[in-house]
């Protein structure tokens, strides 16, 4: 054994340009799978995790799907509102902890507008439990102040101290736009990756102050109440759209949940968020089969690759191997040589790999979080990881061996004195 190991590693040596070629080709193999297979698992991670700080989403009776979608991401419309008294009564029930009302309706140059209350920004949390953070600024205290979402901001170049105005319903294009009762602008929260993000966030009561002159969906004709009287008015909303609910103890949501759906005052329902996002990646997740799909066709090409790169060295080493042949060396010696030096460029190219992908993560990660709010994280490899890992190590050595079985099947002679 210990003589074959120094007629491979002499042999390696003498190939070292071209082994150092096919070690930057398996790394780079490795460094492609683990890239594509860990944003696959991340986006999905990332989809489930939207909301995560809340255990059930309480809003008007209708399905699960649409009450996530319109709550959490801003798409589609309520059948109906909450009434006020419901959410002060699911407030008071002994298991609940906090509740966060969420109303929507109106928009900004496309953008949703969320109206809420200060406990928002200390309890919706997303991804690992996240925290949402401020960029710049502060979260809004006074009755027209406004805290825009990181996208917001950079398209549309919002800062602190930036005057905006919101628009009458949702999309574009409104024409019944708050003009006379612009908003300022007081803090940025930080990227998170979710519709957090594209959502323009004020106090309930400012959303209350701005629909005092309107009635029906439209404006009260000859009806203008200036912005400094509008202090003056009882702001308390009379509906919003959804709550977000925190309990006391979580083993008692199913309980909370039965009496949300039998609450007397009005027909409600109460979801719990991740069972909801599952049901809707289930619908939606075609884009992480499309990335699986894609660490199939990487892994395929890796290894054609790779299969092609040690037998293009076939050239090379077909009079070495005839000269063992020449010296009494059986297959089973030449295999083993073979195996042996393929085994250790193979693992060796496989760390170097892990390596990159490590150093990739680790590097990218801040920027991803803040350019697309990708949030990627260093974890032991998953089963899916470790499997496309076992695989590439199989057929590097697999494919190691394939020039040691055509070069022993040529003549001595053909091998001793190659065709040029």
């Amino acid at each position: 054994m210990k003589a074959l190991f120094g007629i491979a590693w002499r042999s390696a040596w003498n190939r070292r340009f071209t082994l150092a070629l096919t070690v930057l080709s398996i790394a780079l193999s490795t460094f492609l799978l683990l890239g594509v297979e860990r944003i696959r698992t991340e986006l999905r991670e990332n989809f489930s995790s939207s909301v995560s700080g809340a255990d059930l989403i309480v809003g008007a009776r209708t399905g699960s799907t649409q009450l996530l979608l319109y709550s959490v991401f801003r798409i589609g419309a309520a059948t109906n509102n909450v009434q006020w008294k419901s959410v002060q009564a699911l407030a008071a029930h002994p298991g609940v902890e906090w509740v966060v009302p969420l109303s929507l309706g109106d928009s900004h140059r496309g953008y949703s507008v969320l109206a809420t209350t200060p406990a928002y920004f200390e309890h919706f949390h997303y991804g690992n439990r996240q925290a949402l953070r401020m960029r710049e600024g502060k979260p809004f205290s006074d009755l027209f102040d406004a805290v825009v979402g990181a996208e917001v901001a950079d398209k549309l170049g919002y800062h602190v101290g930036q005057k905006i105005t919101l628009a009458h319903g949702s999309g574009e294009l409104n024409v019944s736009e708050h003009a006379d009762k612009p908003f300022t602008v007081v803090g940025v929260l930080a990227r998170t990756g979710t519709p957090v993000d594209r959502t323009v966030h004020i106090g309930l009561s400012a959303m209350e102050a701005i629909h005092l002159e309107w009635m029906g969906g439209a404006p009260m004709p000859g009806v203008k109440i200036p912005p400094e009287q509008l202090r003056k008015f009882d702001l308390t909303p009379k509906n919003v759209t959804a709550a977000l609910v925190g309990l006391k103890n979580r083993a008692a949501v199913f309980s909370v949940q039965r009496w949300i759906s039998t609450y007397a005052g009005e027909p409600l329902m109460a979801i719990l968020p991740g069972v909801a996002l599952d049901e809707l990646w289930g619908v939606i997740g075609v884009g992480e089969n499309a990335l699986l799909l894609m660490s199939a066709l990487v892994a395929l090409v890796s290894l054609a690759g790779l299969v092609s790169v040690v037998m293009a060295s076939l050239n090379e080493r077909r009079r070495e191997l005839a000269v063992l042949r020449a010296v009494g060396a059986s297959l089973r010696h030449v295999l083993a040589l073979l195996a042996l030096e393929g085994a250790l460029v193979t693992l060796l190219g496989v760390a170097t790999g892990i390596v990159l992908a490590v150093l990739g993560i680790a590097l990218l990660s801040p920027w991803l979080q803040s350019q697309f709010g990708l949030s990627l994280r260093l974890s032991e490899p998953t089963l899916n990881e470790w499997t496309l890992l076992a695989s590439l190590v199989v057929a590097g050595w697999v494919a190691s061996l394939l020039p040691g079985i055509r070069a022993y099947r040529l003549s001595l002679a053909d091998g001793l004195s190659p065709r040029i």
